[in-house]
């Protein structure tokens, strides 16, 4: 078998065998076939497509790439979840603590933030002394113990993606959906979860800016999910606003803990979280979506949910009480933004913000930088709120006061402003089951 019959071949548009799939990913991940010949083979993927079976064998074989978790101790009671990105995201945070408290076992691998979005291990990390990296034994027990633990993916789970990941990047074959598929389920496969939640986000903050390419997308890993034998839904939610009130690493773990409190003011965080924890539960346990829903709710209510959080961080060496410390997650410098006009806030360029907070230190333009965990944006004016000129419509945070202009110019570029208030977009589009 050789890799240019390959290409050949997915040039002309014509399917792929298992076989020769399963070739160029053993191949490209030893390192005996070329950059050259896999970004060819790439780019005719990416111009010609592939099916569903296509698809699903190129999956299999990236996360059969490296180390599969071996998660059946624990039977069908393993549950995952993941985001496609976004801004102001931390679900993961709320949502994994309520869905152990009620018996799942999440067994979770999450990664750093780049560019705009955020990144879960980022957030754990802004809590004093937690780590995010354990042996295979302490993560196993963890989640025997306790029902959750989430640490960093290493290096050896499903290699294949991190180096066609890097490939794609650099010859503009990022937007590919099998290969965005491949990507994402690949790592879930490896993770070895049963059931997986998939988040996927859509508007100005997202990968995908529109609903319908959102919907492609959760249709496709949904088909490849259900192929490989895992219990999966995606949810498509609005991130053409950034979600909550917060975006910087350590602010969005205090948002976050708000919510397991009981704290109620950020409607639309809740809402997106109870929807994926709801998905999550009845994927699992096999309860209807409306019981999973009422027992989702009662575990925020009774305080359930909070005190599995506080044992979880706990077990992974952190500090709670630094999360109610007055300056977690506020930077030595801040400047408000103040609205420009009398009138109503039409849009926010959701990128651009994630953008104004890792410019204030908050993300990384580079996956060598280094995270500032206090900095970020907090947010008091969203889309369809009126405002007038002189209100604050946000607060910046740096520990380099240099930060601020840039980040508040950025900022102010992120916003629309009009006469009219604007229609109000859905939170939640679609569930693809």
């Amino acid at each position: 078998m050789r890799i240019y019959d390959i290409i050949e071949k997915k040039r002309d548009g014509l399917e792929l065998l298992d076989s020769e799939i399963r070739f160029f990913i053993d191949g490209y991940t030893k390192g005996e076939i070329p950059d050259y010949q896999a970004a060819a083979l790439v780019m005719a993927i990416y111009l010609r497509g592939m099916s569903d079976r296509e698809t699903t064998v190129l999956t299999s074989a990236m996360a059969e790439s490296g180390d599969l978790l071996d998660l059946s101790v624990f039977g069908d009671l393993t549950v995952d979840k993941h985001s496609t990105g976004g801004v102001g995201d931390k679900t993961t945070l709320i949502v994994t603590p309520i869905v152990a408290s009620l018996g799942c076992k999440v067994a979770k691998m999450s990664g750093r933030g780049l560019g705009h979005t955020g990144g879960t291990i980022d957030k754990l990390e802004s809590i004093k002394g937690f780590r995010t990296e354990l042996s295979s034994e302490e993560f196993i027990s963890q989640v025997e113990r306790v029902g959750i633990s989430v640490i960093s993916a290493g290096k050896a789970l499903a290699p294949a993606d991190k180096k066609l990941y890097a490939l794609r990047d650099v010859t503009a074959t990022v937007g590919s959906v099998p290969l965005i598929v491949s990507s994402i389920m690949s790592k879930k496969l490896a993770g070895g979860s049963k059931s997986i939640v998939l988040d996927v986000k859509t508007g100005s903050g997202a990968f995908c800016k529109s609903v319908e390419n959102s919907r492609l997308l959760a249709e496709k890993m949904v088909t490849i999910g259900k192929a490989s034998g895992r219990r999966v839904s995606a949810v498509i939610t609005d991130m053409d606003i950034p979600l909550g009130t917060a975006v910087g690493n350590a602010s969005e773990v205090k948002e976050a803990v708000a919510v397991l409190k009981g704290d109620d003011k950020n409607k639309d965080l809740i809402e997106v979280c109870v929807r994926l924890a709801t998905e999550m539960v009845s994927n699992c346990l096999g309860y209807d979506l409306q019981s999973a829903e009422e027992q989702v709710r009662e575990s925020i209510k009774n305080g359930n949910a909070y005190r599995k959080f506080v044992e979880w961080v706990s077990a992974q060496g952190g500090d709670v009480s630094s999360i109610e410390a007055e300056n977690y997650g506020r930077a030595k410098y801040s400047r408000e933004v103040l609205a420009p006009f009398d009138a109503y806030i039409t849009k926010m360029d959701t990128e651009g913000i994630g953008t104004a907070a890792m410019l204030l230190g908050a993300g990384r333009k580079s996956k060598e930088d280094s995270i500032d965990f206090d900095a970020g944006v907090d947010i008091f004016a969203k889309t369809g709120k009126f405002v007038n000129k002189g209100d604050r419509i946000a607060v910046l945070w740096a520990s380099n006061e240099e930060l601020l202009d840039g980040a508040e110019e950025k900022y102010l570029q992120s916003l629309s402003f009009g006469a009219e208030c604007p229609q109000k977009r859905p939170l939640i589009y679609d569930v693809v089951r």
